[in-house]
């Protein structure tokens, strides 16, 4: 299928993919047909020999090499300068690519078997509708895509079930553009140098960097843990009915206008049900959607990433509190 041009969906470690012969132009606009993505937003291609690299990059550094050694195959995707016959439709128009390696069993057969009939690698954004909630079950695809994939790999649950970290590595200095599974800080031990977690000269366009993404329909507001409670409490007595996604079971009685999940309490665990969890909250049929901020350390900071954007997505008025 993906050699004749058509979409499959693919798991990964991070989420689901929406896959096409990243070679094939018109393949490639499948995705963005499917998903109703702007036309300039990149894509990440997806490949399943490090030795498959130099087809889709140039000028790649040695700390592309060290860290494809460390992390590939694996949740993280590098930013690097592309080579001049790969797609427009593929680099949103830019002179960068970013490449991974997925670390899942399935997909990383599925590209062997590609590459002895074909280019070997896919073009592969999240397997959902564009910056809606991504992907973490084949069930979710099928709920979001339904017949706009010619076919679904059920690969299980994603292990990670957040985005992979991107780092650019195309202006010198190492900068994380997309925070995920891993760190800022595993990558400057690493590598050995410091690296930048934000960039004050434009960077390239990545995929997930707008302020509006991964959001359910539900408006969805993050709230500080010491003031979750009182928040529940004002919105009930409006009448208000409520989805709550909190680090603890309820304290209070309540009855069904408030639906109540405690979440993990590690990083991780978090991560790995988070997408599930808003999917979870928004089929509801709530008026809004509360989650208990996150932690703010370095463990955290993906989670927190995907949360405010969530929460920017769905259109949440941060001025009309129910106080």
């Amino acid at each position: 299928m993906l050699a004749a041009g058509e979409l499959v969906a693919i798991p990964t470690e991070t989420v689901y993919g929406l896959a096409a012969d990243a070679s094939n132009p018109q393949a490639v606009a499948k995705i963005f047909a499917a998903k109703g993505r702007p036309a300039d937003h990149p894509l990440i291609v997806h490949i399943g020999d490090i030795a498959q690299l130099g087809k889709w990059a140039r000028d790649i550094p040695q700390a592309a090499y060290t860290l494809a050694e460390r992390y590939w195959p694996g949740p993280l995707t590098m930013i690097l300068k592309r080579q001049p016959g790969v797609s427009d439709a593929v680099t949103g128009g830019q002179d960068t690519i970013g490449v991974r390696m997925p670390r899942h069993a399935l997909t990383l057969s599925l590209l062997k078997a590609f590459s002895e009939i074909g280019s070997g690698a896919v073009a592969a954004p999240s397997a959902n509708k564009f910056g809606r909630i991504s992907p973490t079950r084949a069930s979710h695809v099928k709920d979001d895509l339904g017949n706009e994939v010619a076919m679904i790999l059920d690969g299980g649950e994603c292990e990670v079930g957040i985005e992979s970290t991107i780092i650019d590595l195309s202006r010198g200095v190492p900068i994380v553009l997309r925070p995920g599974a891993v760190t800022l800080e595993e990558i400057e031990a690493l590598l050995g140098q410091h690296a930048d977690a934000q960039t004050t000269t434009p960077a390239p366009r990545v995929s997930g960097a707008l302020a509006a993404h991964y959001a359910p329909r539900t408006p969805l507001r993050l709230v500080a843990g010491d003031a979750l409670l009182a928040q529940v409490d004002a919105y009930a007595r409006k009448g208000q009915r409520l989805a709550v996604l909190a680090f603890h079971v309820s304290p209070l009685h309540h009855d069904d206008t408030v639906r109540w999940f405690a979440a993990a309490h590690s990083a991780p665990h978090y991560a790995r049900d988070l997408y599930a969890n808003l999917r979870l909250l928004d089929a509801v049929g709530a008026d809004c959607i509360l989650v208990e901020m996150p932690p703010a350390t370095e463990a955290w900071r993906a989670v927190a990433d995907r949360l405010g954007r969530a929460a920017v997505g769905s259109g949440i008025d941060d001025g009309q509190e129910a106080t």
